[in-house]
């Protein structure tokens, strides 16, 4: 006596299909998810309390990057500009600009401004920007073209992957030290031989980049 329809044969595999079809979708649209810029904010401009414009700044006047984020050079933190470097120019230059009042006010009662964080790694994660600039790793690298942007946001995802693929192949991503805080700079000779030898004269240590402890303290 037969039990099952001849029909279920066919009707248990598309059901298989079906769930394994699921499985793998939704497992995909997680990982979109994860990656999109609604939760990595990348190419998302971050509100801060006076609207500035590294592309009015960098581009259009030619502040050097180190005129306001003055530590980047020695320290693990670029270091945000007291109100005191902003009024070196704006007291002289939009003093009466009701966009840079909160600058102003700033000043007056000596109270620093709040500026929202555009990169914000986890507590868990060693980040040292002071390494980074003498071995010769551009501020476009990790920071796109700042200089083109309007309103400040992140280029990057800063995932882990995304940091170890320039720990294990730093090669492609080596500039002279002269050279890092230029934005259009480009190699003179391919990336490659140039970061070859780079890596030699910057003593680094390829095979420790990806130690836990270099970024795990």
């Amino acid at each position: 006596m037969q039990i099952f329809h001849p029909s279920a044969n066919a009707v248990a595999k598309l059901s298989i299909i079906a769930v394994v079809t699921f499985v793998v979708g939704l497992v995909g649209l997680i990982y979109l998810i994860v990656r999109s810029s609604y939760v990595t904010e990348v190419n998302v401009a971050v509100r801060q309390p006076v609207p500035f414009s590294h592309e009015h700044h960098v581009s259009g006047l030619g502040v050097d990057c180190r005129y306001c984020h003055v530590s980047v050079e020695n320290s693990s933190y670029a270091g945000v500009p007291p109100t005191e470097t902003c009024m070196t120019c704006h007291s002289q230059i939009w003093n009466d600009s009701p966009m840079l009042a909160p600058v102003r006010a700033s000043y007056e009662t000596n109270t620093p401004l709040t500026w929202n964080r555009v990169h914000n790694l986890p507590d868990h994660v060693y980040f040292n920007h002071s390494i980074h600039v003498q071995k010769g790793v551009g501020c476009v690298t990790c920071h796109g073209r700042v200089d083109q942007m309007p309103l400040t946001w992140k280029a990057e995802a800063m995932t882990m992957s995304w940091c170890l693929d320039c720990h294990r192949r730093p090669e492609q991503f080596l500039r002279p030290v002269e050279a890092v805080f230029d934005m259009e700079w480009q190699p003179s000779e391919q990336q490659l031989v140039l970061g070859r030898r780079l890596i030699g004269e910057y003593d680094i240590r390829v095979e420790q980049l990806t130690d836990c402890y270099i970024c795990h303290r």
